[in-house]
């Protein structure tokens, strides 16, 4: 799919109403400050930035669902913009903010693609983000959009009036998770979903995780979505972000894995969310994103 795209929108999402730490909201800023239009301009795309969503200053929190109104008002604003993107056939690339903004990206991509058929997507993270209202322990929104894309809930995150296209969970990766809560666990099992821990590429490295991932996501579909949390990179190469957890993959292990889905010529959207530059050293993790991008779409050593 990549191969045929020469227009990329970007689009910023300035939200951390969906995290219980706050300056991802700042991400969008730190990635691009790191040299992302112009990287992309240098590979031969028309960039087009649209831009930085931002969230209404208040908004109604529920006890399971913290900041609802605010996460639901902007995954309906990006859901929008995404629409707007594919329809004009330009390539979207979401930068977060928390990653509570997936469920709107997502839902633009399997709703546009409704009528060929099936989205894949991998889910690169070392959390599952597979919570409802029920199951959550901390009520941040963060920790639910992977379910609610599924159609697992909440399904309040992912309706906009447009009637949610749910992504069957055999066409759904996740890659990476070791930091999943147990009522997740459950619920992810229960639904079948696809999951490749840290673990997982100990043992089979992330060659043979993400051969095996891009060929679930990829069978039976007219393409991959990739939505990536940086804090899915072990702290030491990625320290800014809000939910850092140790023992995360390798940045060399990320770069080979977007450097795969590139290859692959399947992918058709992505997210890039959690870069949190308050907590960051010198933007090393905003440049870190910025470069997985760029690899994402095709950039090339030699």
């Amino acid at each position: 799919m990549t191969h045929h795209i020469r227009d990329i929108d970007i689009i910023g999402v300035q939200i951390d109403f969906g995290a219980a730490r706050k300056g991802v909201a700042m991400g969008p800023l730190a990635i691009r400050y790191a040299g992302l239009c112009p990287s992309l301009r240098i590979m031969g795309y028309n960039v087009h930035d649209k831009g930085d969503i931002i969230p209404p200053d208040d908004g109604m929190s529920l006890r399971h669902m913290i900041n609802f109104e605010q996460v639901n008002d902007i995954n309906s604003r990006l859901y929008e913009s995404v629409a707007d993107t594919l329809e004009k056939g330009h390539f979207p690339i979401v930068l977060g903010g928390d990653h509570s903004i997936a469920a709107g990206s997502i839902s633009a991509v399997a709703k546009h693609y409704e009528p060929e058929g099936e989205i894949g997507i991998i889910w690169i993270d070392a959390h599952a983000d597979w919570n409802d209202d029920k199951s959550t322990i901390s009520g941040n929104m963060h920790g639910m959009p992977f379910s609610a894309v599924c159609g697992y809930g909440p399904n309040s995150m992912v309706n906009f009036g447009q009637t949610p296209h749910f992504v069957p969970t055999k066409h759904c990766v996740q890659v990476g998770g070791h930091d999943f809560d147990k009522a997740e666990v459950k619920r992810m099992k229960e639904a079948k979903l696809n999951v490749f821990t840290t673990s997982d590429i100990d043992r089979r490295g992330m060659y043979d995780v993400m051969k095996e991932a891009i060929r679930i996501a990829s069978e039976g579909t007219v393409g991959i979505h990739l939505s990536f949390d940086v804090d899915a990179i072990t702290p030491e190469y990625a320290p800014g972000t809000g939910t850092p957890v140790p023992n995360g993959i390798t940045a060399r292990e990320a770069f080979l894995a977007v450097e795969m889905l590139a290859q692959s010529g399947k992918l058709i959207s992505m997210d890039l969310v959690e870069v949190n530059p308050i907590l960051d050293e010198r933007n090393k993790t905003g440049a870190l994103a910025s470069e997985l991008i760029q690899m994402a779409l095709g950039k090339k050593t030699y």
